[in-house]
């Protein structure tokens, strides 16, 4: 949860800082807009991936599931930019299945936090397992930073991709190839 009176505080100081005048006509409610903006830009904090995970349904097949092309928005941690793309999550079933929605959810649970790239596909491939046993998960997440596009290098365009594989990924270069070509599809 957002303390509102320090967050406001701080984009007033933040303000002052950079030479501005908090008190001028388009910068008096810029505070609290700020104030407003990082707790909803920051919810997964209060979120929990085992909420979005307990909802499954008994499967009796055990055939690859590939929800692609998830959107997401974070903040690097590094410089409290954004950074944003899409997340692809494969993953073989166990036993049970979880409803396709509940992968978005999952994915918001780790994107709406301060947040390194790399962590985040570790924290969405790890929590699947947790959750569900899978016999594999695979996911891969194509991001742009706003970090390396608006300053230091500038290099526009941009992305970087992550990959973590879980169980039966982890050794066979047959099924991560079959999903890396059905992402590009």
């Amino acid at each position: 949860m957002v303390d509102f009176d320090k967050a406001e505080k701080a984009v007033r100081l933040l303000l002052e800082a950079i030479g501005e005048d908090p008190d001028r006509e388009g910068l008096i409610e810029t505070p609290k807009r700020v104030a407003k903006m990082y707790e909803e830009v920051l919810q997964g904090y209060n979120d929990d991936a085992k909420t979005h995970l307990s909802k499954v349904f008994n499967s009796e097949r055990s055939d690859l599931v590939l929800e692609k092309d998830i959107t997401f928005y974070s903040m690097c941690e590094h410089h409290l930019l954004p950074f944003f793309g899409k997340v692809h999550i494969a993953y073989i079933p166990s036993d049970k299945v979880v409803g396709l929605s509940k992968l978005g959810r999952l994915v918001d649970v780790f994107a709406r936090r301060l947040q390194l790239q790399e962590q985040m596909t570790v924290q969405i491939a790890d929590s699947i397992v947790e959750e569900l046993s899978p016999q594999g998960v695979m996911v891969i997440v194509e991001g742009e930073h706003t970090c390396m596009t608006m300053r230091g290098v500038k290099k526009i365009g941009s992305k970087t991709v992550t990959v973590a594989t879980r169980g039966k990924f982890e050794n066979n270069s047959d099924l991560r190839n079959t999903v890396l070509g059905m992402v590009k599809e």
